[in-house]
C-alpha cells in the first residue's frame, strides 16, 4: 500500500521532509548528538567527510573514520524531536521514497547517542561516562505508539508505586538498550544504569524558578528507587524516545551519557568540554574496533 504525501512527506529534490536528506547521504551506524555544533566536534576526527547538510537544528555529516563509514546528526533537544529524527530515518532506508511503499528487506540502523546529563546519585561523580542499560520514560510520548511488547512492567508497577506517580499523568514505561550494542561500546570504565528521560528541563526535571511543580519530592522520589539493584542513575530529555522508536522500528540503540553535573551534590564540571571530547574519542574508537 502506498504511504499518503500527507504523511510521508517529502521536499521538491525528493529528499525527507525535516531531515532534507537522501537515502545515500546516510550510513547505517548513525552518532545523535543534541547540539548542532557538536556534529563538526566528531567529525573532525574523520578521514574524509563526504556530505554535509542542515535544516533547522538538525545536521547532518556522513564521512569514514578508520575505514568506517559513519553518520552523525544532531537532534535538538527533546523526545519530540527524535520522533521527527527516528521515523525519517526509519523511511530512508526501509521504505521506497519513489514508490512510497514499505521495503521487503528491512535494514537495520545502529544508533549510538553521545550527550551530557546530570547524575541523581552521589557516588557517580561528574567527569564519568555512563551507559543507559534502561531508559524511564517520563514524557508520554512513546503512548502515541502500540509499546507493550517493549517495556516493563515490574520496574514501571514498582516505580509507579515508589513515587505514587499522579494518575493524570502519563504512565511511565522502562525501555531496554540493545544489548549487541551495548556489549561493543562499554567498558570497566564505563558505569551503567536506569535513565530518566523527562519532556522538559524546569519542571519536568524538578527546577523551581517561579512555578510550583505537582509533586515537589519527585526528584527525591526518582533519587532513592531501587529495582533489585538498579538504579535510575542520571536524568536527561531523549534516550527513551531513542531507545522506544528503535525498538518498535528494528533498530539498535544505545546512549553514552557524560556526566557534567551531579545533582544530589550540587557540583558541575570544571571543564565539561573536555569530558564530551573525551566521550567522543572514547565511542569512536569502541565503533571501529
Amino acid at each position: 500500500m502506498s504511504i499518503k504525501q500527507s504523511e510521508l512527506i517529502l521536499n521538491p529534490d525528493g529528499s525527507i521532509y525535516h531531515l532534507n536528506i537522501k537515502p545515500e547521504h546516510i550510513a547505517t551506524t548513525i552518532i545523535f548528538v543534541g547540539d548542532q555544533d557538536r556534529v563538526d566536534k566528531i567529525t573532525q576526527y574523520f578521514d574524509s567527510v563526504e556530505f554535509t547538510t542542515q535544516k533547522r537544528e538538525f545536521k547532518t555529516s556522513t564521512g569514514i573514520y578508520k575505514g568506517k563509514r559513519l553518520s552523525v546528526i544532531s537532534t535538538g533537544i527533546g523526545p519530540d524531536n527524535i520522533d521527527i529524527v527516528l521515523n525519517e530515518l526509519d523511511a530512508l532506508v526501509n521504505i521506497n521514497l519513489k514508490t512510497r511503499e514499505v521495503k521487503e528487506k528491512h535494514t537495520k540502523l545502529n544508533i549510538v547517542r553521545i550527550g551530557t546529563s546530570g547524575s541523581l546519585q552521589k557516588d557517580i561523580p561528574v567527569d564519568s561516562f555512563l551507559l543507559s542499560s534502561h531508559a524511564l520514560d517520563l514524557n508520554g510520548m512513546l503512548h502515541s505508539y502500540q509499546v507493550d511488547e517493549i517495556s516493563h512492567p515490574e520496574i514501571e508497577n514498582a516505580f509507579v508505586k515508589h513515587t505514587n506517580w499522579s494518575a493524570k499523568k502519563s504512565y511511565p514505561l522502562v525501555i531496554s538498550n540493545s544489548k549487541e550494542l551495548a556489549t561493543k561500546i562499554t567498558s570497566e570504565k564505563v558505569i551503567q544504569g536506569i535513565t530518566a528521560t523527562a519532556g522538559g528541563f524546569y519542571g519536568p526535571q524538578g527546577r523551581i524558578l517561579r512555578l510550583n511543580l505537582q509533586d515537589a519530592d519527585l526528584n527525591t522520589k526518582i533519587d532513592s528507587f531501587n529495582f533489585n539493584g538498579t538504579r535510575i542513575t542520571n536524568l536527561e530529555m531523549e534516550t527513551s524516545a531513542i531507545y522506544g522508536l528503535s525498538k518498535l522500528l528494528g533498530h539498535n540503540a544505545v546512549s553514552m551519557n557524560a556526566i557534567i553535573a551531579n545533582r544530589a551534590n550540587g557540583t558541575f564540571s570544571e571543564n565539561p568540554n573536555k569530558i564530551v571530547a573525551d566521550l567522543i574519542a572514547y565511542t569512536l574508537k569502541k565503533l571501529v574496533e
